[in-house]
């Protein structure tokens, strides 16, 4: 199968780093295309971050893919840290931009190896905690 684009070898490393990493808050690792080159690659890594400063870095115009380590507490006590992908797509992308990134999303998460644990965002104004608990949950949470 022939892939869109291909992934930097730093990107791969960078997935590794975030699976295994040993502080106990959320992270992420934010990732865009490089068009000319069709090259996935890193566009900022954040550590110790709220849901509310990951989404003040997302672009208003202009799609990224998300891998997020997420400290989700449970009701019973538990701490988990899930990682999760989040496809960001703005509604003020471009239709060019928005099809080159659609056409990479699988083979992204796959190659982070997220599993099922994927979820398409258009506004980053609904990036919060309770959306991800939401859709960790199986819930759409719409503020």
């Amino acid at each position: 199968m022939s892939n869109t684009c291909d992934i930097d070898t730093a990107v791969l490393d960078q997935f590794k780093n975030l699976r295994f990493r040993k502080s106990k808050s959320n992270a992420a690792l934010v990732l865009k295309i490089d068009a000319k080159a069709l090259m996935v690659v890193e566009d900022i890594v954040l550590d110790d971050i709220t849901m509310e400063d990951l989404a003040s870095e997302l672009p208003e115009t202009s799609p990224r893919y998300v891998i997020l380590s997420y400290e989700n507490r449970h009701g019973d006590g538990r701490t988990s840290y899930p990682l999760i992908g989040v496809f960001y797509c703005p509604e003020a992308s471009s239709d060019q931009s928005r099809m080159l990134y659609a056409s990479a999303k699988s083979y992204v998460f796959q190659k982070a190896d997220i599993g099922g644990k994927v979820y398409d965002l258009s506004d980053s104004e609904d990036l919060n905690d309770a959306w991800v608990t939401g859709q960790l949950k199986g819930a759409s949470i719409r503020p």
